[in-house]
């Protein structure tokens, strides 16, 4: 059973930083690909950056040049770094790990900003 654990979020001014976590437990991990996602009030949840087991990493359009996504092997966890926030950053955010075609969700970590 894949289990995601999300930790980092909190409020933040904008133009702030800060950076997600998502632990992994229950995969190999290292040849999974992850993905941070994120839902506001109201709104779809939304792509937002993605990582192969490679290393090889794309964006949305709307973070890119100001989200970076990275992984640790070792700690099985996948990070998502976040500079110059923005207010319409405040949303829940969730990492995703697929597993043979099966996809798994953490339970989120909320963002918000304020102007």
């Amino acid at each position: 059973q894949v289990q995601l654990v999300e930790s980092g979020g909190g409020l933040v001014q904008a133009g702030g930083s800060l950076r997600l976590s998502c632990a992994s437990s229950g995969s190999i991990f290292s040849i999974d690909a992850m993905d941070w996602y994120r839902q506001a009030p109201g709104k779809q949840r939304e792509f937002i950056a993605r990582i192969t087991g490679e290393g090889i990493t794309n964006y949305a359009d709307s973070v890119k040049g100001r989200f970076t996504i990275s992984r640790d092997n070792a700690k099985k966890t996948v990070y998502l770094q976040m500079n110059s926030l923005k207010p319409e950053d405040k949303a829940v955010y969730h990492c995703r790990d697929t597993v043979a075609g099966a996809n798994y969700w953490g339970q989120g970590t909320q963002v918000t900003v304020s102007s």
